[in-house]
């Protein structure tokens, strides 16, 4: 199997996982506060990785050299995830997760910008159609909310959150040094620990944790393991492998997901419309996963 096939697979796991944290999240964003609940996630997910990087070897003498390196890539990732939350206090789980397919044609241009990775016209087309879809799905359909740019709070604050995630996956792959992904995932996640706790202190020290209901525990749990810990070696691995963009094309298939955990969840099917959006961003994922020449 080729690397290049190796993240792609990772990709696809990724984006089945990420999907999960929009519809669980929205149900609890209002019961937790969002710097509390993303510094308990970096925290539980640091135990996770940190156990598995010492039970396959442990860490080599050189591999935290340059800490700023973490605490630039930990900072990143925490602000996304903070502002992710922030933003489902208000957003639709679908309409959050269309704005997280707006990543890749961000990560198109850091990751010129940063290692001048080219776009062709090809991938320029296909992040365009997707594009298209995402801005379908978050004005749920409606051409004159689309006309008047009628958009909700919650979806902003989560689209700067998701400018972090396109700045992240460039970053990665510039910053790494050769070390293996779940070494430099642990090194991030410790950093990222380190900066939420000490900006969230008073928010951490201030929520009832005895107090919190099942389902903030639930959600808490799945977010650092599932959504965290393994997603975040997914994506490192992904992103040695795979252009920043093709990596953040994976994001196009995330509203699909949502869509069917909110099916499972009981709460409805969107209108038939909407899902125009979806196929465009189905179709824009289907034409960046073709090699180039």
């Amino acid at each position: 199997m080729s690397p290049q096939t190796q993240g792609h697979l990772a990709m696809l796991v990724f984006s089945a996982l990420v999907a999960g944290s929009f519809s669980l999240g929205s149900l609890m964003a209002n019961d937790i506060d969002p710097m509390a609940l993303t510094a308990a996630r970096f925290a539980i997910a640091s135990v996770v990785i940190g156990v598995a990087v010492f039970a396959t070897g442990g860490v080599s003498r050189g591999a935290f050299a340059a800490p700023w390196r973490y605490l630039a890539l930990g900072g990143l990732f925490a602000a996304y995830f903070v502002l992710m939350f922030w933003g489902l206090k208000t957003a639709p789980p679908v309409s959050a997760a269309a704005v997280f397919t707006l990543t890749p044609v961000m990560a198109a241009g850091f990751g010129w910008l940063l290692l001048r990775q080219i776009t062709t016209a090809r991938m320029a087309l296909a992040l365009a159609i997707g594009a298209a879809g995402a801005v379908w799905v978050i004005f749920r359909a409606d051409f004159a909310a689309i006309m008047a740019f009628e958009i909700g709070r919650g979806e902003v604050v989560y689209f700067v959150g998701c400018v972090s995630h396109a700045i992240y996956a460039p970053m990665v792959r510039k910053l790494n040094r050769g070390e293996p992904a779940v070494v430099f995932t642990f090194g991030t996640l410790l950093a990222g620990c380190v900066i939420l706790f000490a900006a969230g202190w008073s928010e951490v020290m201030a929520t009832d944790w005895r107090g919190l209901p099942w389902l903030v525990w639930v959600t808490l749990f799945y977010l650092a393991i599932f959504a965290s810990a393994a997603t975040f070696v997914l994506l490192q691995f992904s992103v040695l492998r795979l252009s920043s963009a093709k990596v953040m094309a994976y994001s196009y298939l995330t509203p699909t997901w949502v869509i069917g955990w909110e099916i499972m969840l009981g709460h409805g099917v969107p209108p038939g419309l909407v899902l125009i959006g979806i196929a465009l961003t189905i179709v824009a994922l289907v034409m960046l996963l073709k090699p180039e020449d």
